[in-house]
């Protein structure tokens, strides 16, 4: 198919016909968002299916409690660490070329990752899946802008957010079901034949679209950060497992101070930096940043460690601990359903900010409940209160950070808030995961059933605890330093720009879905 610029796709709010398109007539401009919807809908998902399987790939490959947080952590990292250079290698060489590219790696990672002989060779296709769900993930949100305009854009904006929010409902039940019913290694190979079909779909009916062709990626910033990002995660690990003092950790930990140093020196330098410093010294949307971070970090990765438990010592089916954890999918689904408009014409603050105090309050509320004799119920409150926290922070996330960014900055500003939220989930599960290892270390060979059981309610408790005084003090921040930001308007008739109206849909799309 011609390749065409994205300019060139705004008309009539319609991606230009291909040879050969699948449909026709006004229902056949939906293409391209099944295309994408069902990409973004992959990638996500595969962040949460793998919860309810980790107890059967333990068992299946013997895998130990750290290979479990590598299968889960990776994933993430890759993912945050390679979100900013993956757009910007999308605006230089092609969006839809970068897309099929992602699909295509997803895919052979998803096989590698289904056929995984053992713990590091699943952990290794994991970070492969990472990397090709970067490169789809920084395409999602451009090649909709490209193929739609208009209503148009708004409706394929609302599906894409909706599908996204779905994802993170069906994620654990759907990888119970999978797991339970077939095999856990059909978490991974069901993405095959729909990965097939996203690509059969993309190059039929999704126009190509550029950014700016000459721009130059900032690989020295991009390999830093990585880096960074690696080896801290690394270290914070392996210090939960080998101890804080030991050389392998203070090592990592090193190397991670040395490459974040390295990292600021070279943005500083960059002419086109993979991130422009002087946002973060604006306070809101330094604020904003660490709010993306400490959402994601404190709502989610403790999620997993429910999971273990709810299997290991409840003896739930993988299948029910999927279902366990959705009150709080579904509250969040609920609010953002029915409150999104109105969260967004509040000051961004507001809905961000007592979000945030409603996840803390939720997962303390789950401390406070959970103790040895509990079962499963003792978590649906807190996990509804979180859910309302999610469902009103998330939608206006991205849009706070765009308003609080200058206008030519907005495409880094998102960038950097979905790599900021990647980020802290990774972080998450490394830092939680040391928590939680920590109190099944005290367990000595041939314990009884009753001392397991004790020692993983102790570390959840703890993480529930740390995921609550999380969520409470980014949300603080946010009320004390985040400040409203109103898009530009035009002085004649007062109404958004056309320009920061696609922006701000686009922006809040990308907020409904949760990696998580």
């Amino acid at each position: 198919m011609r390749s065409a610029p994205e300019r060139g796709t705004a008309a009539g709010g319609r991606a230009p016909d291909a040879g050969g398109e699948p449909g026709g007539g006004p229902a056949g401009k939906w293409w391209p968002l099944a295309a994408i919807t069902l990409g973004n809908f992959l990638l996500l998902v595969d962040v949460t299916i793998v919860n309810t399987a980790l107890p059967r790939i333990a068992d299946g490959l013997g895998a130990t409690f750290t290979s479990l947080q590598w299968v889960m952590d990776i994933y993430a990292l890759a993912l945050a660490a390679l979100l900013m250079v993956a757009g910007s290698a999308a605006d230089r060489y092609g969006r839809r070329r970068l897309y099929v590219a992602g699909l295509t790696l997803f895919a052979l990672a998803s096989l590698v990752c289904g056929l995984a002989p053992d713990a590091g060779v699943l952990v290794v296709a994991r970070a492969v899946q990472g990397v090709g769900a970067a490169a789809m993930f920084a395409t999602n949100t451009p090649l909709l802008m490209a193929a739609y305009q208009g209503r148009d854009r708004g409706v394929a904006f609302g599906v894409w957010g909706g599908t996204s929010g779905a994802a993170a409902a069906i994620g654990p039940v759907l990888g119970g079901l999978l797991t339970e019913y077939v095999d856990w290694r059909a978490i991974f190979l069901v993405n095959l034949p729909l990965t097939a079909v996203a690509v059969w779909i993309t190059g039929r009916r999704v126009p190509e679209s550029h950014g700016d062709p000459t721009a130059r990626i900032d690989w020295p910033g991009a390999a830093s950060f990585t880096a960074c990002a690696g080896a801290l995660t690394y270290g914070l690990i392996r210090g939960g497992e080998e101890g804080w003092t030991e050389s392998g950790t203070l090592a990592a930990l090193g190397g991670a101070a040395l490459a974040l140093l390295v990292f600021l020196v070279v943005e500083r330098r960059a002419h086109r930096p993979l991130l422009d410093l002087g946002l973060l010294r604006r306070p809101s949307f330094a604020a904003l940043m660490a709010a993306a971070l400490l959402l994601q970090a404190a709502a989610f990765p403790y999620l997993t460690f429910v999971g273990l438990w709810v299997q290991n010592i409840l003896g739930l089916s993988p299948v029910q601990a999927g279902l366990a954890v959705t009150p709080m999918a579904l509250m969040s689904l609920l609010v953002g359903a029915l409150g999104g408009r109105p969260l967004q014409r509040l000051a961004p603050q507001l809905p961000l900010g007592i979000g945030l105090l409603l996840v803390g309050a939720g997962a303390l509320l789950e401390y406070a409940l959970l103790d040895d004799g509990a079962g499963w119920a003792a978590l649906v409150p807190g996990l509804a209160v979180s859910g309302l926290g999610i469902g009103a922070a998330m939608p206006v996330l991205v849009s706070a950070a765009l308003g609080a960014a200058p206008p030519q900055r907005a495409g880094m500003a998102s960038g950097a808030v979905n790599t900021f939220r990647q980020l802290g989930y990774a972080l998450g599960i490394a830092v939680l995961g040391t928590v939680f290892a920590d109190a099944l270390h005290g367990l000595w060979p041939g314990a009884s059933r009753t001392a397991v059981a004790a020692a993983h309610v102790a570390g959840l408790s703890d993480i529930l605890l740390i995921s609550g005084a999380v969520a409470s003090a980014g949300g603080v921040l946010v009320l004390a330093v985040v400040r409203g930001h109103q898009p530009e308007t035009d002085g004649r008739r007062g109404r958004v720009r056309d320009a920061d109206r696609g922006r701000l849909g686009a922006a809040s799309g990308a907020a409904q879905g949760r990696a998580e």
